[in-house]
Protein backbone atom coordinates (compact mmCIF):
# COMPACT_ATOMS: atom_id res chain seq x y z
CA UNK A 1 0.00 0.00 0.00
CA UNK A 2 1.50 3.34 -1.09
CA UNK A 3 0.13 6.29 0.89
CA UNK A 4 0.35 9.82 -0.55
CA UNK A 5 -1.16 12.94 1.04
CA UNK A 6 -0.41 16.51 -0.08
CA UNK A 7 -3.37 18.89 0.44
CA UNK A 8 -3.37 22.04 -1.70
CA UNK A 9 -2.56 24.49 1.09
CA UNK A 10 0.76 22.72 1.74
CA UNK A 11 2.18 23.81 -1.62
CA UNK A 12 1.54 27.46 -0.82
CA UNK A 13 2.95 26.88 2.69
CA UNK A 14 6.16 25.55 1.14
CA UNK A 15 6.52 28.64 -1.06
CA UNK A 16 5.95 30.92 1.91
CA UNK A 17 8.50 29.01 4.00
CA UNK A 18 11.08 29.34 1.21
CA UNK A 19 10.54 33.10 1.17
CA UNK A 20 10.80 33.38 4.97
CA UNK A 21 13.94 31.21 5.16
CA UNK A 22 16.05 34.12 3.88
CA UNK A 23 15.19 36.08 7.04
CA UNK A 24 15.52 33.13 9.42
CA UNK A 25 18.55 32.43 11.62
CA UNK A 26 17.64 29.00 12.98
CA UNK A 27 15.24 26.23 11.99
CA UNK A 28 13.51 24.14 14.63
CA UNK A 29 12.28 20.94 13.02
CA UNK A 30 9.82 19.07 15.21
CA UNK A 31 9.93 15.30 14.67
CA UNK A 32 7.96 12.39 16.08
CA UNK A 33 10.40 10.60 18.38
CA UNK A 34 8.79 7.26 17.49
CA UNK A 35 9.75 7.65 13.80
CA UNK A 36 12.25 10.52 13.47
CA UNK A 37 13.46 9.99 9.91
CA UNK A 38 10.08 8.95 8.52
CA UNK A 39 8.63 12.15 10.02
CA UNK A 40 11.44 14.36 8.69
CA UNK A 41 10.30 16.32 5.64
CA UNK A 42 13.06 16.30 2.97
CA UNK A 43 11.78 19.66 1.69
CA UNK A 44 12.68 21.26 5.05
CA UNK A 45 16.22 19.90 4.82
CA UNK A 46 16.47 21.18 1.27
CA UNK A 47 15.25 24.68 2.19
CA UNK A 48 17.51 25.15 5.21
CA UNK A 49 20.61 23.73 3.50
CA UNK A 50 20.12 26.07 0.54
CA UNK A 51 20.40 28.98 3.00
CA UNK A 52 22.97 27.20 5.23
CA UNK A 53 20.80 27.56 8.32
CA UNK A 54 21.55 25.56 11.48
CA UNK A 55 18.85 23.20 12.71
CA UNK A 56 17.59 22.14 16.11
CA UNK A 57 15.76 18.85 15.74
CA UNK A 58 13.25 18.30 18.53
CA UNK A 59 12.23 14.69 18.98
CA UNK A 60 8.77 15.34 20.38
CA UNK A 61 6.58 12.74 22.11
CA UNK A 62 9.71 11.14 23.54
CA UNK A 63 7.57 9.99 26.47
CA UNK A 64 5.85 7.63 23.98
CA UNK A 65 9.06 6.40 22.31
CA UNK A 66 11.48 3.62 23.22
CA UNK A 67 14.22 5.34 25.31
CA UNK A 68 17.05 3.26 23.82
CA UNK A 69 15.96 4.08 20.27
CA UNK A 70 15.66 7.79 21.14
CA UNK A 71 19.21 7.90 22.48
CA UNK A 72 20.45 6.28 19.26
CA UNK A 73 18.65 8.92 17.20
CA UNK A 74 20.09 11.79 19.26
CA UNK A 75 23.59 10.48 18.63
CA UNK A 76 22.77 10.02 14.93
CA UNK A 77 21.59 13.63 14.46
CA UNK A 78 24.30 15.24 16.59
CA UNK A 79 26.88 13.72 14.22
CA UNK A 80 25.43 15.74 11.31
CA UNK A 81 26.86 19.18 10.43
CA UNK A 82 24.89 22.22 11.66
CA UNK A 83 22.44 19.95 13.50
CA UNK A 84 21.72 19.46 17.18
CA UNK A 85 18.97 17.23 18.57
CA UNK A 86 17.08 17.09 21.85
CA UNK A 87 14.26 14.80 23.00
CA UNK A 88 11.29 16.00 25.00
CA UNK A 89 7.53 16.18 25.30
CA UNK A 90 6.07 19.51 24.19
CA UNK A 91 3.32 18.99 26.77
CA UNK A 92 5.85 19.28 29.62
CA UNK A 93 6.53 22.94 30.38
CA UNK A 94 9.77 22.25 32.29
CA UNK A 95 11.31 20.55 29.26
CA UNK A 96 10.10 23.18 26.78
CA UNK A 97 11.55 25.98 28.94
CA UNK A 98 15.07 24.77 28.08
CA UNK A 99 14.64 25.36 24.33
CA UNK A 100 15.38 29.14 24.14
CA UNK A 101 18.79 28.68 25.79
CA UNK A 102 19.66 25.90 23.34
CA UNK A 103 18.64 28.12 20.41
CA UNK A 104 20.82 31.00 21.67
CA UNK A 105 23.79 28.67 21.99
CA UNK A 106 23.41 27.50 18.38
CA UNK A 107 23.32 31.10 17.07
CA UNK A 108 25.57 33.21 19.31
CA UNK A 109 25.68 36.07 16.77
CA UNK A 110 21.94 36.80 17.28
CA UNK A 111 19.62 37.20 20.24
CA UNK A 112 19.80 40.85 21.22
CA UNK A 113 17.16 43.56 21.24
CA UNK A 114 18.68 45.07 18.09
CA UNK A 115 19.29 41.70 16.44
CA UNK A 116 16.61 39.30 17.69
CA UNK A 117 17.03 35.61 16.96
CA UNK A 118 14.59 34.62 14.20
CA UNK A 119 13.47 31.02 14.66
CA UNK A 120 11.26 29.16 12.19
CA UNK A 121 9.34 26.20 13.63
CA UNK A 122 8.71 23.54 10.99
CA UNK A 123 7.53 19.95 10.72
CA UNK A 124 4.93 17.60 9.31
CA UNK A 125 1.25 17.76 10.36
CA UNK A 126 0.21 16.68 13.85
CA UNK A 127 3.77 16.38 15.12
CA UNK A 128 3.35 18.97 17.88
CA UNK A 129 4.49 22.31 16.41
CA UNK A 130 1.48 24.25 17.67
CA UNK A 131 1.73 22.63 21.10
CA UNK A 132 5.39 23.67 21.21
CA UNK A 133 4.56 27.24 20.18
CA UNK A 134 1.87 27.54 22.86
CA UNK A 135 4.19 26.10 25.50
CA UNK A 136 7.05 28.46 24.60
CA UNK A 137 4.82 31.54 24.75
CA UNK A 138 2.85 30.22 27.75
CA UNK A 139 -0.45 31.07 26.08
CA UNK A 140 -2.70 29.70 23.37
CA UNK A 141 -1.62 31.36 20.14
CA UNK A 142 -1.89 28.40 17.76
CA UNK A 143 -4.75 26.00 17.20
CA UNK A 144 -4.18 22.49 18.51
CA UNK A 145 -6.18 19.47 17.39
CA UNK A 146 -6.04 15.70 17.14
CA UNK A 147 -6.46 15.82 13.35
CA UNK A 148 -3.53 16.61 11.02
CA UNK A 149 -3.17 19.99 9.27
CA UNK A 150 -4.94 22.16 11.86
CA UNK A 151 -2.56 25.11 11.29
CA UNK A 152 -2.89 26.49 7.75
CA UNK A 153 -1.20 29.91 7.86
CA UNK A 154 2.19 31.26 8.92
CA UNK A 155 2.46 33.62 11.90
CA UNK A 156 5.27 35.56 13.64
CA UNK A 157 5.32 36.02 17.43
CA UNK A 158 7.81 37.48 19.92
CA UNK A 159 9.31 35.40 22.72
CA UNK A 160 10.61 38.08 25.05
CA UNK A 161 12.64 40.89 23.49
CA UNK A 162 15.27 38.86 21.70
CA UNK A 163 13.57 35.92 19.94
CA UNK A 164 11.03 35.96 17.10
CA UNK A 165 9.14 32.72 16.48
CA UNK A 166 7.80 31.94 13.01
CA UNK A 167 5.14 29.22 13.17
CA UNK A 168 4.46 27.43 9.89
CA UNK A 169 1.69 25.03 8.80
CA UNK A 170 2.46 21.35 8.87
CA UNK A 171 3.99 20.35 5.54
CA UNK A 172 4.13 16.99 3.86
CA UNK A 173 6.11 16.45 0.67
CA UNK A 174 4.55 15.70 -2.75
CA UNK A 175 5.67 12.06 -2.98
CA UNK A 176 6.57 9.71 -0.11
CA UNK A 177 9.32 7.58 -1.65
CA UNK A 178 9.21 4.61 0.71
CA UNK A 179 5.86 2.86 1.29
CA UNK A 180 6.94 1.91 4.83
CA UNK A 181 7.33 5.61 5.69
CA UNK A 182 3.77 6.30 4.58
CA UNK A 183 2.47 3.48 6.77
CA UNK A 184 4.46 4.65 9.81
CA UNK A 185 3.19 8.22 9.32
CA UNK A 186 -0.38 7.00 8.98
CA UNK A 187 -0.08 4.83 12.08
CA UNK A 188 1.18 7.85 14.03
CA UNK A 189 -1.70 10.04 12.79
CA UNK A 190 0.32 12.42 10.60
CA UNK A 191 -1.81 11.70 7.52
CA UNK A 192 -5.49 12.52 7.08
CA UNK A 193 -7.91 9.63 7.53
CA UNK A 194 -9.32 10.23 4.05
CA UNK A 195 -6.01 9.07 2.54
CA UNK A 196 -5.66 5.74 4.37
CA UNK A 197 -7.34 2.40 4.98
CA UNK A 198 -7.19 1.86 8.74
CA UNK A 199 -7.16 -1.94 8.56
CA UNK A 200 -4.09 -1.98 6.29
CA UNK A 201 -2.25 0.58 8.42
CA UNK A 202 -3.10 -1.32 11.61
CA UNK A 203 -2.00 -4.64 10.08
CA UNK A 204 1.37 -3.05 9.24
CA UNK A 205 1.69 -1.63 12.76
CA UNK A 206 0.76 -5.00 14.25
CA UNK A 207 3.44 -6.76 12.22
CA UNK A 208 6.06 -4.29 13.50
CA UNK A 209 4.94 -4.73 17.09
CA UNK A 210 4.92 -8.49 16.64
CA UNK A 211 8.56 -8.37 15.54
CA UNK A 212 9.95 -5.84 18.03
CA UNK A 213 7.47 -5.50 20.94
CA UNK A 214 5.64 -8.81 21.15
CA UNK A 215 5.59 -8.78 24.95
CA UNK A 216 3.50 -5.60 24.92
CA UNK A 217 0.88 -7.24 22.70
CA UNK A 218 0.75 -10.22 25.03
CA UNK A 219 0.33 -8.00 28.09
CA UNK A 220 -2.33 -5.78 26.56
CA UNK A 221 -4.39 -8.27 24.55
CA UNK A 222 -3.47 -11.68 25.96
CA UNK A 223 -2.17 -12.73 22.55
CA UNK A 224 -0.99 -16.32 22.22
CA UNK A 225 2.15 -17.66 20.55
CA UNK A 226 0.07 -18.97 17.63
CA UNK A 227 -0.28 -15.45 16.18
CA UNK A 228 2.27 -15.02 13.39
CA UNK A 229 1.26 -11.94 11.40
CA UNK A 230 -0.43 -8.54 11.57
CA UNK A 231 -3.86 -9.77 10.55
CA UNK A 232 -3.64 -12.44 13.25
CA UNK A 233 -2.95 -9.71 15.82
CA UNK A 234 -6.10 -7.82 14.77
CA UNK A 235 -8.16 -11.00 14.99
CA UNK A 236 -6.74 -11.69 18.46
CA UNK A 237 -7.68 -8.16 19.58
CA UNK A 238 -11.21 -8.65 18.25
CA UNK A 239 -11.53 -11.90 20.17
CA UNK A 240 -10.14 -10.39 23.39
CA UNK A 241 -12.48 -7.40 23.22
CA UNK A 242 -15.51 -9.29 21.95
CA UNK A 243 -15.59 -7.34 18.69
CA UNK A 244 -17.82 -9.39 16.39
CA UNK A 245 -19.82 -8.78 13.25
CA UNK A 246 -23.43 -9.94 12.96
CA UNK A 247 -22.38 -13.29 11.49
CA UNK A 248 -19.96 -13.96 14.32
CA UNK A 249 -16.77 -13.10 12.42
CA UNK A 250 -14.11 -10.92 13.98
CA UNK A 251 -14.71 -7.19 13.48
CA UNK A 252 -11.26 -6.38 12.12
CA UNK A 253 -12.19 -2.75 11.43
CA UNK A 254 -12.94 -2.01 15.09
CA UNK A 255 -9.90 -4.03 16.18
CA UNK A 256 -7.72 -1.94 13.85
CA UNK A 257 -9.07 1.27 15.35
CA UNK A 258 -8.44 -0.06 18.87
CA UNK A 259 -4.80 -0.93 18.11
CA UNK A 260 -4.08 2.42 16.47
CA UNK A 261 -5.60 4.33 19.38
CA UNK A 262 -3.68 2.27 21.95
CA UNK A 263 -0.41 2.91 20.09
CA UNK A 264 -1.00 6.63 19.57
CA UNK A 265 -1.98 7.26 23.19
CA UNK A 266 0.92 5.28 24.63
CA UNK A 267 -1.34 2.74 26.36
CA UNK A 268 0.64 -0.12 24.78
CA UNK A 269 3.95 1.21 26.12
CA UNK A 270 6.93 3.16 24.81
CA UNK A 271 7.40 2.16 21.18
CA UNK A 272 9.69 3.29 18.35
CA UNK A 273 8.90 2.18 14.82
CA UNK A 274 12.43 2.78 13.56
CA UNK A 275 16.02 3.02 14.76
CA UNK A 276 19.07 4.28 12.83
CA UNK A 277 20.14 0.69 12.17
CA UNK A 278 16.71 -0.39 10.94
CA UNK A 279 16.54 2.74 8.79
CA UNK A 280 19.79 1.83 7.06
CA UNK A 281 18.49 -1.70 6.44
CA UNK A 282 15.22 -0.32 5.05
CA UNK A 283 16.96 1.95 2.57
CA UNK A 284 19.36 -0.81 1.53
CA UNK A 285 16.55 -3.27 0.83
CA UNK A 286 14.15 -0.85 -0.84
CA UNK A 287 13.38 -1.53 -4.48
CA UNK A 288 11.63 1.36 -6.27
CA UNK A 289 8.67 0.46 -8.50
CA UNK A 290 9.70 -0.62 -11.98
CA UNK A 291 8.56 1.72 -14.74
CA UNK A 292 6.96 -0.35 -17.50
CA UNK A 293 7.38 2.43 -20.03
CA UNK A 294 3.80 2.13 -21.21
CA UNK A 295 3.18 5.84 -21.42
CA UNK A 296 3.81 7.13 -24.91
CA UNK A 297 4.85 10.75 -25.36
CA UNK A 298 2.10 12.79 -26.87
CA UNK A 299 2.84 14.37 -30.23
CA UNK A 300 2.70 18.11 -30.13
CA UNK A 301 0.91 19.73 -33.04
CA UNK A 302 -0.52 23.00 -34.06
CA UNK A 303 -4.26 22.70 -34.78
CA UNK A 304 -5.25 23.81 -38.26
CA UNK A 305 -6.89 27.18 -38.26
CA UNK A 306 -10.31 27.01 -39.88
CA UNK A 307 -11.60 30.08 -41.63
CA UNK A 308 -14.89 30.76 -43.31
CA UNK A 309 -13.40 33.08 -45.93
CA UNK A 310 -14.28 32.20 -49.58
CA UNK A 311 -10.66 31.36 -50.43
CA UNK A 312 -10.31 28.99 -47.48
CA UNK A 313 -13.71 27.43 -48.24
CA UNK A 314 -12.74 26.72 -51.88
CA UNK A 315 -9.46 25.09 -50.81
CA UNK A 316 -11.31 22.77 -48.41
CA UNK A 317 -13.88 21.78 -51.04
CA UNK A 318 -11.27 21.00 -53.72
CA UNK A 319 -8.96 19.08 -51.40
Amino acid sequence: MSIQWFPGHMNSARKKAAESMEKTDLVIEVLDARLPEASSNPMITELRKARQRPCLKILNKSDLADPAATQAWLKYYDAQPQVHAIALSCKKAVEVAKIPAVCMKLTPHRGTTLKPLRVMIMGIPNVGKSTLMNALLKKRVAKVGDEPAVTKTQQRLFLGNNIVLIDTPGMMWPKIAHPTDGLMLAASHAIGVNAIIEEEVAAFLASQLLEHYRAMLVTRYGMTSSVIDGVGVLEAIAQKRGLRLRGGEADVEKAAHTLLQDYRSGVLGRISLETPERRVALLASYQPPVSLGLEQPREEYEPEEISNSPAQKNRRETS
